[in-house]
């Protein structure tokens, strides 16, 4: 008597086989590639500084400074200038600063470069003055 083949018992079986070593091999990729990203984002230092000068006008106003959506500064300003110095610590930098009185915001975009920042207050807003 001979013996019969299960040709198509067999075909599922490799095909089986075939589709779990694809899973895995992807799951091997997925995992390594996350850990390569993470490694490089703890790498990640900045060296650039922003110094902003508060220059004129701010004197008697209660002031916020945000960077991004870290809170640098927050008191009332008895004299002028106010400078303070921050460290770049992402990719993009916003600088928000905030009259805690009337809550009006103003909002400048700092360079990747770091560099030095002033400002005054005016009756329409607070400018940002040109770079020297």
């Amino acid at each position: 008597m001979a013996h019969r083949l299960n040709t198509n018992k067999q075909f599922m079986v490799g095909n089986g086989l075939l589709a779990f070593a694809v899973i895995f091999v992807v799951v091997i990729f997925v995992y390594m590639s996350m850990r390569l990203q993470r490694e490089k984002q703890e790498e990640r230092h900045f060296i650039e500084s922003y110094t902003i000068s508060l220059v004129k006008g701010f004197a008697g106003d209660s002031i916020s400074l945000f960077v991004n959506d870290s809170l640098i500064s927050n008191k009332t300003m008895s004299e002028e200038p106010y400078t303070v110095e921050v460290g770049r610590f992402a990719e993009q930098s916003a600088l928000l600063i905030v009259d805690n009185n009337t809550e009006l915001v103003s909002t400048f975009d700092l360079s990747e470069k770091g560099g030095t920042y002033q400002f005054e207050k005016e009756s329409d807003g607070i400018k940002q003055l040109a770079k020297q």
